[in-house]
């Protein structure tokens, strides 16, 4: 009885977890001096404790599936999806492995500020070599987007500038609340984090 357990629970918080991250990504802001194509949101907050929950392949699961949902109502070609699939893996990615060597609320700090550096580093790569190639083909030439991004900061002249002072900015700011929020829920939930990971070693 109790191998059936495990599994049928895991999938049912999981699937809650992904609906909740789908849902918080349709809520999404721009700031100010950003590039327009750059919202914020705070859906990759129920990936990071997935990551935590059951480790960095779930949480990349819950990634993907939340990203191809989004891909139906996609305004970015699915530029905007792909950028989102690459940061929140990045963040389970990163969260997930050092929770599993630092089990504890010490390690759940770690693991939040390690992942804004790690998305940080992973946002500016993705945008120099696959997104922004990407996007100016599909959607809009360079010129474009580059004069978009300067309506809004004159420091945006070109490629360089859009990753300096856009992406990384940008990906530090979303960085800070998404580990923020998580590390404040971390604190709420750690009784049920506990409980499950005590299942998963019984189970093992």
């Amino acid at each position: 009885m109790k191998s059936k357990t495990l599994p049928i629970r895991k999938i049912a918080i999981m699937g809650m977890l992904t609906a909740v991250s789908t849902t918080l990504m349709f809520f999404e802001m721009p700031l100010p001096l950003m590039p327009p194509f750059l919202k914020l949101d705070i859906s990759a907050v129920p990936i990071l404790l997935a990551g935590f929950l059951f480790g960095p392949i779930e949480g990349c699961v819950i990634a993907l599936l939340k990203a191809l949902i989004h891909v139906f109502s996609t305004q970015t070609a699915g530029v905007g999806e792909l950028a989102d699939l690459l940061i929140t893996s990045s963040f389970a990615l990163t969260g997930g492995l050092i929770y599993r060597i630092w089990h504890s609320k010490k390690g759940v700090v770690v693991a939040s500020v390690a992942s804004i550096g790690v998305i940080t580093v992973v946002g500016a790569l993705a945008n120099w070599f696959i997104l922004l190639p990407f996007y100016a083909k599909a959607y809009m030439p360079y010129d474009a987007i580059i004069s978009a991004c300067q309506a809004l900061n004159p420091m945006i002249t070109d490629l360089r500038g859009y990753i300096l002072f856009g992406v990384v900015p940008f990906n530090l700011i979303k960085g800070t609340v998404v580990a923020v929020l998580t590390i404040f829920l971390y604190g709420r939930l750690a009784g049920v984090l506990s409980a499950e990971k005590q299942l998963a070693v019984q189970k093992s």
